[in-house]
């Protein structure tokens, strides 16, 4: 006979239903900073515009973040985010706790899908600046032995990993989707170079589908369909660093 596993299910019955939220890694990471009982932050639900709009705002208390690199650098990271909304459409989700004590417990039904996203600011700037000087730094370091390794050491042809990535691209393509926020620091830092991007070029640095570049250039950008700069993509304006040629001669007049 095969084993059974009894489920919990009376905490189903006080349960509104569940949100399942999608975070940034940073903010997961300062959540565990929290006391046991600490409160990470608050959520206000409102309306406007017949819409519903849901903004997560971090504890003050959990806003600086230190990076360790050759000196200890401490910098605020952002408070606000505000959510993205996503349908459940036809999936039925659930979510399940387990313990010693009570063993595996339903919580609840998935009702709501969101999006937690930091607001664009000098914060976030920093912070992905941060994020791209960290993950340009090598993982490995050449280092001068003075004694020979005598211990046995057989190389591998090929790891798992790799194994495993080039079977991904072989059965999705010889482009994979990156993680959204991997790909939004991709083309930041690339935006911080330069003002103007054809697609082509945006799928040659992230080496991204063309179909989920564009559908992030949408949301994050504005495509030049005439003019001098046709055919290519720049950030909206509340996501560059820099002034455009048309408000510099806006503050002049001013």
């Amino acid at each position: 006979m095969s084993n059974q596993t009894e489920v919990n299910l009376t905490g189903v019955k006080q349960s509104q239903g569940v949100w399942l939220v999608k975070v940034p890694k940073y903010l997961s990471h300062q959540w565990d900073k929290a006391s046991e009982k600490g409160e990470v932050g608050k959520i206000t639900i409102g309306k406007k515009q017949g819409k519903t709009e849901v903004h997560f705002s971090l504890n003050e208390d959990l806003t600086t973040l230190s990076a360790v690199g050759e000196k200890d650098v401490s910098m605020q990271i952002p408070r606000d985010h505000p959510f993205t909304m996503h349908p459940v459409g036809g999936q039925t989700m659930a979510v399940f706790s387990q313990s010693d004590a009570d063993g595996i417990s339903l919580e609840g039904m998935v009702v709501h899908r969101a999006e937690c996203r930091p607001v664009v600011n000098d914060n976030y700037m920093k912070l992905k600046k941060l994020q791209i000087q960290e993950s340009t730094k090598p993982q490995r370091l050449s280092q001068q032995l003075e004694k020979a390794v005598t211990t046995i050491f057989k190389p591998v042809a090929n790891h798992d990993f790799n194994l495993e990535h080039e079977k991904k691209k072989k059965s999705d393509g010889k482009m994979v989707r990156a993680e959204r926020t991997v790909v939004l620091d991709m083309l930041f830092s690339a935006f911080e170079k330069h003002q103007y991007y054809n697609i082509k070029d945006l799928v040659d640095i992230t080496k991204q589908p063309v179909t989920f570049l564009k559908e992030i250039m949408r949301e994050f950008g504005t495509y030049n369909s005439k003019g001098a700069h046709k055919s290519t993509w720049e950030l909206k304006p509340e996501y560059r660093h820099y002034q455009s040629a048309e408000e510099k001669e806006e503050m002049q007049t001013a």
